[in-house]
């Protein structure tokens, strides 16, 4: 079983996700340049979304870090122990796990690792303190400049106790991390502890043709003196203002496994997506353009299979006229799609379809709920999860 949530988000002028030369991400699309928000944009404004309305407890969510060590080490050192000994035997403990640290104390990439991943890392290297002490790793010129960053990982591991590498392998099976087990993680080192996310988050895509703009801007010294013309500062910035078609699905089946089979949960990870997904906005340049726009329109589908992302509706883009704005035009559209897909393919599948929207339109085929959770309740009361076999 699947759930989908499709979305109508119109910004006002705005540069909430940028590309190296700092102008707001865009894309072609139908044959049109259209503006863009990078899905890992909008996983990261979920993320903090969780954690920002309480949505899920802080047992149940991941942090994504390089900084593995210093956290470690840091909670090890509140338990007596000595602060620079600490990362050493933290640093030997990661390197027998099969983790690399590079010289700054910083992992190779980032992990994401959720929080019962972590308290447990740390109880085991308590537990371990004394075998773990005895096989400090070796600082980079003990261990020979000639040697390839393989074979020093080879070495590192190989020294740590059997018993601790064997429990340290044990503890990467994602926690029960809800973040985790919606947008999976890879462990280039331990593929085996990889995690096949249950979500998948499009680019958002703008309905509309998107021409970019510029900010023109001077600054001014307030202590400068008074017979002093010009400005001390200027510059230009990049902006837009579009309205986004965003897509979102969950497998539930996977979501549960990556849960350890918990349905309770799994069932509350994805209460707190929709609501998280909702309401996140992305951050960039908010400080200067206060974008803060919720979405228009949110279509939930909740589905025992096939998945149809709607972003062909707009292969053609968004025009208002004199009788509809930008925002109800792309709701047509969708509709208007909507409804061919469910003449051509059926929606024998389709348990629920609730959709809630600011326009006063008539929706023409899709079920209007009075609020956002009127429309929460009515796909939680559609999800269900197969029973585990006996």
């Amino acid at each position: 079983m699947f759930v989908e949530l499709h979305l109508i988000q119109n910004f006002a002028p705005s540069n909430l996700n940028r590309d190296e030369t700092n102008a707001p991400k865009d894309c072609e699309f139908g044959g049109y340049r259209r503006a863009r928000i990078s899905s890992q944009c909008i996983k990261r404004a979920i993320r903090t979304q969780f954690k920002k309305d309480l949505l899920l407890p802080p047992e149940n969510l991941a942090q994504r870090t390089k900084r593995l060590m210093e956290e470690v080490a840091r909670r090890v050192t509140k338990e007596g122990k000595d602060a620079d000994q600490a990362r050493s035997v933290v640093e030997t403990a990661l390197k027998g796990a099969g983790l690399g640290v590079k010289d700054d104390g910083k992992t190779e990439y980032l992990l994401f690792l959720g929080e019962e991943e972590i308290a447990a890392f740390a109880s085991l290297v308590l537990e371990h303190w004394g075998s773990l002490c005895e096989v400090i790793a070796p600082t980079p010129a003990e261990e020979g400049a000639r040697k390839s960053a393989k074979d020093k990982k080879k070495e590192a591991k190989a020294a740590v106790p059997p018993e601790v590498t064997k429990a340290l392998a044990t503890l990467l099976d994602g926690g029960k991390a809800a973040d985790l087990a919606l947008f999976g993680r890879m462990l280039a080192d331990l593929p085996e502890k990889n995690i096949d996310a249950a979500s998948q988050v499009a680019h958002a895509l703008s309905t509309n043709k998107v021409d970019m703009e510029f900010d023109f801007y001077t600054a001014v010294d307030d202590l400068k003196p008074e017979d002093s013309a010009g400005a001390d500062m200027m510059g230009t910035v990049e902006f837009n203002s579009s309205c986004f078609y965003r897509y979102a699905n969950v497998d539930l089946e996977q979501l549960k496994k990556n849960l350890g089979g918990d349905a309770e949960l799994a069932k509350k990870t994805v209460e707190a997506f929709i609501r998280a997904s909702v309401a996140a906005i992305p951050s960039g340049k908010q400080n200067s353009m206060a974008a803060q726009n919720p979405p228009s329109f949110v279509f939930a589908v909740v589905r025992e299979s096939g998945l149809w992302s709607l972003a062909n509706a707009f292969t053609k883009p968004v025009r208002p006229d004199r009788d509809a704005g930008l925002v109800e035009k792309s709701v047509d559209f969708l509709e208007n799609y909507w409804s061919k897909l469910v003449e051509v393919y059926g929606d024998s599948a389709i348990k629920a379809k609730p959709a809630i929207s600011l326009t006063d339109q008539d929706l023409k085929v899709l079920s209007r709920a009075k609020n956002l959770n009127a429309l929460v309740e009515q796909v939680m009361s559609a999800v269900s999860f197969k029973e585990a076999a006996s």
